[in-house]
């Protein structure tokens, strides 16, 4: 009988954290969030003075954490190659006045950053690219294109991510990434940033090279 009880016990405490796993639908969610705030944070870098109000969203307090972090990797992985992060839609050749131009060139180079695998370098490889398309776009006076990228990443992550986010638990597990006392990247974040530089060169020059 007692063997029974803890038995039931357990599976209780199975189904009880199955419960708390997170849905699809509230992963994409927490990822447009995310990139909402990495937008946020690149335009007012860039001097725009942008606010959370600007883009329709308030603060998630389960993503808050991650979100600082998330921002520390991308300064690192910018301060390494800054070029790279500047003048994006020019290194692509499109014309940010389209909608269409802009979700497509997300989506193609999103796409090639993945096409060998994932890893959290090239997650935030990614963000970085949503920041520095956004900064493009409101540069060049297409605000309203800014949620067009902010889609355009919650539907890769839709199609794409989600299930490797499910597997590590949801985002938390990027904040293993850095010591938390000072938010110092890890020793193994280097060369996941140096992968992630990599491809996304690569995936600028595949997506040049498709669209001509």
């Amino acid at each position: 009988m007692d063997v029974l009880w803890r038995s039931t016990g357990f599976a209780a405490d199975v189904l009880e954290v199955f419960d708390r796993s997170l849905t699809d639908k509230e992963l994409v969610s927490q990822s447009k969030t995310l990139c909402k705030d990495y937008i946020i944070s690149r335009l007012n870098q860039n001097g725009f003075g942008w606010s959370k109000a600007d883009l329709n969203f308030s603060s998630n307090a389960s993503v808050c954490e991650v979100s600082v972090v998330l921002l520390c990797l991308g300064d690192e992985l910018e301060c390494i190659q800054p070029s790279l992060y500047r003048n994006v839609a020019q290194q692509l050749n499109i014309s940010v006045a389209m909608e269409n131009m802009v979700s497509d060139a997300f989506y193609g180079v999103a796409t090639e950053i993945f096409s060998t695998g994932i890893t959290w370098g090239k997650v935030v490889a990614m963000y970085a690219v949503a920041g520095a398309l956004a900064v493009d776009c409101v540069k060049q006076g297409h605000v309203n294109n800014v949620h067009v990228i902010v889609d355009s990443l919650g539907q890769f992550v839709r199609k794409y991510l989600v299930h490797w986010l499910k597997r590590r638990g949801g985002w938390m597990e990027i904040t293993k990434c850095v010591v938390r006392k000072d938010f110092i990247p890890e020793n193994h974040w280097v060369s996941s940033v140096i992968d992630s530089l990599k491809y996304f060169l690569t995936s600028i020059y595949v997506y040049i090279m498709k669209e001509s």
